[in-house]
């Protein structure tokens, strides 16, 4: 049980680690042009960032289903909020 716990956290942590990498290079012009793009795609990618860290390393995967429902809803809820005011700041 320990291991596939362990080598499923290091799967994750492999991801967060190439999507912080993929958010980057979309920061620098790597494949979006467009400042906006590259902005609601990188607040994006932040969000399932934020995800994965509330499901697997705060361990709200296994949580109530009320409590992730709250996590989840609030992951989205500042997502939109988030690329709201980014475009409406243009």
């Amino acid at each position: 049980m320990r291991q596939s716990l362990s080598s499923r956290l290091t799967l994750i942590w492999g991801l967060l680690v190439a999507a912080t990498a993929l958010s980057w290079a979309m920061g620098h012009g790597v494949g979006l042009h467009d400042r906006q793009t590259a902005g609601v795609a990188i607040i994006g990618v932040a969000m399932l960032k934020a995800r994965y860290v509330l499901l697997d390393f705060m361990e709200l995967r296994g949580a109530p289903p009320v409590s992730r429902f709250v996590a989840e809803c609030w992951v989205g809820v500042l997502a939109v909020t988030m690329i709201g005011l980014f475009l409406r700041a243009g």
